[in-house]
This record gives C-alpha cells, sequence and structure tokens, in this order.
C-alpha cells in the first residue's frame, strides 16, 4: 500500500495531523507513506518517525534526498505532479480541505483521492476533487476529525499517538543542563497572528511570579525576527527569565520536552509542547481551544473565544485583541494548578 497524504501546513496542523500516519503505521505497519507539505513546515515533518519521504512544494530550491524532495522555482509545481504521479499511490489522504490541497491530492494520480466531505471543508468546492468523502463526528478535536478520515482505509482509532523523535543540538541540550530537566518553564510569546500574542510585559511578570512561587526560572522561546520580544520580556522578568538559545525544531521540541510547564498562545509550540507531553497552559483569543487545543484533560486553557468577534481572523476587528483581557492573576494560577496536576 502506498498512501500520501496532504497537510501543506501550518505547524499546528501538521502536529495535529500526526496521529493520521501513526494510525496508518499501526494497522499496516508495511504501508509507504509519503507526506505533501509546504517548505515553511516541512522541518517538523524531519523529526517524524514512519515516513518514507517529504514532498516539499512552494520551495526556493530543488533537491532529493533519501528522506525528501524538493521541488522550487518556475516549473516546482510540472515537475511535483510528474513525481507525484510516478510514484503510483493506493490512495491520497487530504487533511487540509483546501483547494490547493485537494489539487494536489488530485494531481497524485492516487486511484483513491479521500476528504472531508463539503460541510466539513474550509472551502466547499475542494470536494470536487475527491473520490470518496467521509463526514466527521460533530463537535470533535480536529485530531479526532482527522482520524475520521482513516475510516474510509478500514481503520477505527481514538488513540492519539505522537511519533515524533526530535534531537537537540549541543547549545540547547547545554541550556537543559544548565536549567535542569523539569526544573526550568518555557514561555511562547509570539504567534504568526498578531490577535494571538499576550502581551509581553505579562509574560515578563509571569516569569518573576513562577520563580517566587515554583522555584522555576523561565526560558523564552523566539523565532525569527522575534529575539526583540524575547528580550523585552526577559528585561521585564527581575531577572526570572533568560532567552533560550536559537532553535531548529529539533531542538525546540527537546527544549519544550524536558520543561516543566509551558505556556503559550494558539501556535506552533504549544502543539508541540502538546505533543511531547508536557504540562500546558494555553491562552486563546480569536480560536476555539474545543477544536484544536490542549488534548490532555490536566492542561490549563484559558479562553475568551466565547466573546471573541474575529473568530479565525488574524487581526483583531475591535481594536483590542481579545486575549489581552487575560489577566496575569489568572495565568499565574492556572499554572500552579497544572503544575499541582503533575505531581498529584
Amino acid at each position: 500500500m502506498k498512501i500520501l497524504i496532504v497537510r501543506l501546513s501550518a505547524l499546528g496542523d501538521i502536529v495535529h495531523a500526526l496521529p493520521v500516519l501513526a494510525a496508518i503505521k499501526q494497522a499496516m505497519p508495511a504501508a509507504e507513506v509519503d507526506w505533501m507539505v509546504e517548505e515553511n513546515y516541512a522541518s517538523i515533518l524531519s523529526i517524524t518517525r514512519g515516513l518514507r519521504r517529504r514532498i516539499i512544494g512552494r520551495a526556493r530550491n530543488s533537491f532529493t534526498t533519501d528522506e525528501a524532495v524538493s521541488f522550487g522555482g518556475a516549473l516546482g509545481y510540472v515537475q511535483a505532479v510528474a513525481h507525484l504521479r510516478a510514484q503510483d499511490y493506493d490512495c491520497t489522504l487530504d487533511l487540509q480541505g483546501l483547494l490547493k490541497s485537494a489539487g494536489w491530492a488530485r494531481s497524485s494520480g492516487a486511484r483513491r483521492i479521500i476528504g472531508f466531505d463539503k460541510a466539513n471543508l474550509r472551502e466547499a468546492q475542494a470536494a470536487t476533487f475527491y473520490t470518496e468523502t467521509v463526514t466527521p463526528p460533530p463537535g470533535v478535536h480536529v485530531i479526532h476529525k482527522n482520524l475520521s478520515l482513516l475510516t474510509a482505509l478500514g481503520i477505527t482509532t481514538d488513540a492519539i499517538t505522537m511519533p515524533l523523535q526530535p534531537e537537540a543540538s549541543a547549545e540547547t541540550l547545554a541550556a537543559i543542563q544548565d536549567a535542569g530537566v523539569k526544573k526550568y518553564a518555557v514561555l511562547n510569546p509570539g504567534a504568526a497572528w498578531p490577535n494571538k500574542r499576550w502581551p509581553p510585559e505579562r509574560f515578563g511578570a509571569l516569569a518573576a511570579l513562577l520563580r517566587e512561587r515554583t522555584g522555576l526560572r523561565s526560558m523564552i522561546t523566539w523565532g525569527p525576527s522575534e529575539r526583540e520580544l524575547a528580550d523585552s520580556i526577559v528585561a521585564a522578568s527581575a531577572g526570572a527569565a533568560m532567552p533560550a538559545p536559537p532553535t531548529t525544531v529539533g531542538d525546540l521540541a527537546v527544549l519544550l520536552r524536558d520543561a516543566a510547564l509551558v505556556v503559550a498562545g494558539d501556535t506552533g509550540p504549544l502543539h508541540i509542547a502538546a505533543a511531547m507531553g508536557t504540562p500546558l497552559v494555553g491562552l486563546y483569543g480569536p480560536t476555539w481551544p474545543e477544536r484544536n487545543g490542549p488534548w490532555d484533560p490536566r492542561d490549563e486553557v484559558i479562553s475568551r473565544a466565547g466573546t471573541c468577534v474575529c473568530h479565525h481572523k488574524r487581526q483583531c476587528l475591535r481594536g483590542a485583541p481579545c486575549i489581552n483581557e487575560i489577566t496575569l492573576d489568572e495565568v499565574a494560577a492556572a499554572a500552579e494548578r497544572r503544575l499541582k496536576a503533575e505531581t498529584t
């Protein structure tokens, strides 16, 4: 059995799709599974077990290795389609539900193109590209929605298995050793959407409170163009926080795995931390935690989605992001509860 998974973006959404890969390999160990992904998000699949190959689109450069094939430049799309068709896939699973992902799924030439029914797609017209559709159970977490697509292959499971196997650089391992495994908290202030970012000065104050109440020092993670943000939190923490070293996705996963606690908005690092089983406090504004929040019932979620007027929009429509309404005291109390739940 040759299977192609199409989930092009984004980081957290790809993490939420990983249990599909794990379930396929559990049910069909000999299956050969490839994954179509955009270049900006391909790195998370480099630390994923069970894949034969990553197929990378929208890339800057073209290359081929044992683990990946990348298609860039003006001819990239045509070359990618030719490569997909040459793989002779038995089926393709579109876990994204957009016209572009459905187009890639159809272009694969697989005999079976499986996606969600129109009512459960972000772009309903994508369903016209599928040979089969599945209706997921209503109101479930997106992980269980993704797993429901496997019923078309005769696989029924609710098991959430995250097939991640990260490795970290010497610099990251040294930072963890200095802090001590499970002796530090990770605060992740960044997010691609401005209205998913809790104010940085509150992250700084939170670091000070965590040190005072729990003895944990905080590491502030940061991505491209976010180092100044991390430094501003360190400066506001009264010496309770330090910037994390620069991280690859493997570094980040290990740093999150070995933390005692992670506090973050609805963004990739939060979902990687959940995949690594780290205790979480999730801060939600314009997105629904019931759909894509942490799935460990012990984790804490503080949400303003119920009063938000800009659900799933990148910019606040009223000039004051609802995530700003989440108070420092709320987050500090949630952090203490989550740490206590981990030890009881």
